[in-house]
C-alpha cells in the first residue's frame, strides 16, 4: 500500500467578497486580507490601547474616559478607511454576529424618532412622542453602540492572520494576570479605595472597577483563553505550571472580588470546556482533566482563603436579596416585569429603565434603579420584541461558532476558540444576575473574545505546523503500511 502524503493547503483567493465569505464560513484567509500596512496597524493598536485604557480608568464608566474611548475608536475607524483607500478595496467583514449588535444601534435611533406631539402637560406643550420614554438616555446609548460597532468591526477585520490573534491572546493574558495581581495587592492594602485615591462612596469596588461584580466578569474572560489552550492541548509540557499559574491567580483574584455570579459563571466555563472536549480525550486523559480542575478550583479558594482570610467566602453564603435597594434583585426583577409588560411590545427604550421603572416602583424611591441586574430582562424592558429577536439571534450565532470550535484542526486556533467560546458563556451566565455588559471595559473585552472566537475559524498562511496532530496521522499511515489488511481479513485469508 502507497503512504499517503499530507494533503496541501488549498490555494487562497486574491478577492474575499461577500458572497465568497459566506459560502465559505470557516474557510481560508484571503492573501489579501492577510497583508498588514502601516494604517491597519494603526488601527490594531488603536483598538488594543482602548482595551487597556478603559480597564484601568475605573472600566470606562465616567463621561470623559467614554469621551476619549470615543476618540481612540473613531481615529481607529479613520486609520482602517485610510487602509481600505490605500489597498484599492474595502475590506470589511461580513461576520453575521455583527447583525445584533447593528440592529440594537438602529432600533436605539429607531426609538428617538418623533412621531406626533405628547398632550399637554403642567402647561407645557408641544413635546415630541417617541417610543423611548427617556429620548436623550436613549441618543447616548445608541452613540455608545455606534462606538461599539465600529471597535467589533475594525477588530474582526483586522484580525487577518495568526500572529494578530497569537497578540490579542497575549494581551488578554498578560493584561488579565498583571491586573489580578494589582485587583489582589489593592484589596489588601486599599480595599475601599482604587489606587488609594479613589472613594467611590457607597460602591464595592474592586480593582479598577466600581463594582465588584464588572471585576470578576473581566476575570471570567481573561482566563478563560490560557484555559481553553491547556484543554486543547495547545500548551507544551514545559510552559503548563506558568498557564496554571496564571489561570490560578486570576481565579484568586475572581474568588477575592466577592462575586456570587462571578463565582458561578467560573465554575460554569469549567465545565463547558470539560464537556467540549470529552469527544477528542481518551479515557485517561479525561480522568486527568477532571482532576485538573478539581485542583484548580481547590487551589483558587485555598489562595482566597490564604491571602483574604475566612472572612473572604463569607459573602456567599449570604442570601440574594440585599438591604441596599438598588441591589435588592428579588425586588427590582418583580417590578421589571410590570415594566416589561407595560412597554410591550416596542420597549421602554435603550437607557430608559431608570424612567420606567420608577411608576411601578412599591419602596420609598429613595434611590434610583439604573438596571435590572439582569441583561436578560433588560433586553426585553429597553427593546421589547425586538430586542427579544436581535437576543436570540446572537445565541443562536454564538452557539453556532461554539459548537464547531471543537472541529477546528489546528490546535493553536481550536483552543483559542474553545478558550473565546467559554470566556463568553461565562459573561453570558453572569448577565443572569448582574448588569456587566454595560460595563464598557467588559463589553470590549467580550466583542474581542467573539472576533477571536471567528477568526480562528479560519485557516491562514502563518498557521503554525501543528507537530501533534500531524505526528499521530503519520502513526497511523505507519500502522497502515505495516498492517494492509485488518485482523478480520487476515484471519479470513489464513483460512
Amino acid at each position: 500500500m502507497r503512504r499517503l502524503t499530507r494533503q496541501q493547503k488549498p490555494d487562497r483567493k486574491e478577492g474575499l467578497n461577500a458572497k465568497d465569505f459566506l459560502a465559505l464560513p470557516y474557510g481560508q484567509a484571503s492573501e489579501k486580507q492577510s497583508r498588514m500596512t502601516t494604517a491597519n496597524k494603526i488601527a490594531f493598536i488603536l483598538l488594543c490601547t482602548a482595551l487597556v485604557f478603559t480597564t484601568v480608568v475605573y472600566g470606562g464608566v465616567h463621561q470623559p474616559v467614554l469621551a476619549v474611548f470615543y476618540v481612540l475608536v473613531t481615529l481607529a475607524g479613520i486609520a482602517w478607511a485610510i487602509d481600505c483607500l490605500n489597498a484599492g478595496r474595502l475590506n470589511f467583514s461580513t461576520e453575521l454576529m455583527q447583525i445584533p449588535l447593528i440592529g440594537a444601534a438602529i432600533y436605539a435611533f429607531i426609538q428617538i424618532f418623533p412621531f406626533g406631539k405628547m398632550a399637554a402637560t403642567a402647561g407645557v406643550e408641544g413635546i415630541a412622542r417617541t417610543i423611548s420614554l427617556d429620548p436623550f438616555a436613549t441618543w447616548s446609548t445608541a452613540i455608545h453602540l455606534t462606538a461599539l460597532i465600529v471597535f467589533f468591526g475594525v477588530m474582526l477585520a483586522g484580525l487577518q492572520s495568526v500572529s494578530r490573534i497569537g497578540r490579542i491572546y497575549t494581551l488578554l493574558t498578560v493584561f488579565g494576570f498583571l491586573f489580578a495581581f494589582f485587583a489582589i495587592l489593592q484589596g489588601v492594602l486599599s480595599p475601599s479605595k482604587i489606587y488609594g485615591i479613589y472613594d467611590v462612596g457607597l460602591g464595592s469596588p474592586f480593582g479598577s472597577f466600581v463594582n465588584r461584580n464588572n471585576f470578576a466578569a473581566y476575570m471570567e474572560m481573561t482566563l478563560a483563553l490560557p484555559l481553553g489552550l491547556i484543554f486543547s492541548g495547545a500548551v507544551a509540557k514545559d510552559k503548563r505550571l506558568l498557564f496554571i499559574t496564571a489561570i490560578a491567580l486570576m481565579g484568586v483574584a475572581l474568588l477575592l472580588s466577592g462575586s456570587r455570579g462571578g463565582f458561578v459563571a467560573f465554575l460554569a466555563e469549567i465545565i463547558l470546556i470539560l464537556f467540549l472536549t470529552r469527544q477528542t480525550a481518551t479515557r485517561k486523559s479525561l480522568i486527568v482533566r477532571s482532576g485538573l480542575i478539581v485542583l484548580l478550583v481547590a487551589a483558587v479558594i485555598a489562595g482566597s482563603v490564604f491571602v483574604g482570610g475566612d472572612s473572604s467566602l463569607t459573602r456567599f453564603a449570604e442570601s440574594a436579596s440585599s438591604e441596599d435597594f438598588t441591589t435588592d434583585r428579588a425586588h427590582i426583577w418583580s417590578v421589571t416585569m410590570s415594566v416589561i409588560a407595560a412597554n410591550m411590545p416596542l420597549g421602554a427604550g435603550f437607557g430608559a429603565y431608570g424612567v420606567a421603572y420608577t411608576p411601578f416602583d412599591s419602596l420609598s424611591g429613595l434611590l434610583r434603579v439604573e438596571q435590572t441586574h439582569n441583561d436578560y430582562l433588560q433586553v426585553l424592558a429597553d427593546a421589547g420584541i425586538p430586542g427579544l429577536l436581535l437576543g436570540g439571534l446572537f445565541l443562536f450565532l454564538l452557539f453556532r461558532y461554539g459548537v464547531h470550535s471543537m472541529k477546528i484542526e489546528n490546535t493553536f486556533r481550536r483552543g483559542i476558540a474553545l478558550g473565546a467560546f467559554a470566556g463568553c458563556f461565562a459573561v453570558l451566565i453572569h448577565s443572569i444576575f448582574d448588569f456587566v455588559l454595560h460595563v464598557t471595559a467588559v463589553s470590549l473585552v467580550f466583542l474581542t473574545l467573539l472576533a477571536l472566537l471567528s477568526a480562528s475559524q479560519r485557516s491562514y498562511k502563518d498557521d503554525a505546523y501543528d507537530d501533534r496532530r500531524h505526528r499521530r496521522k503519520r502513526r497511523t499511515s505507519n500502522r497502515e503500511m505495516e498492517n494492509p489488511v485488518g485482523p478480520k481479513e487476515r484471519q479470513y485469508l489464513e483460512q
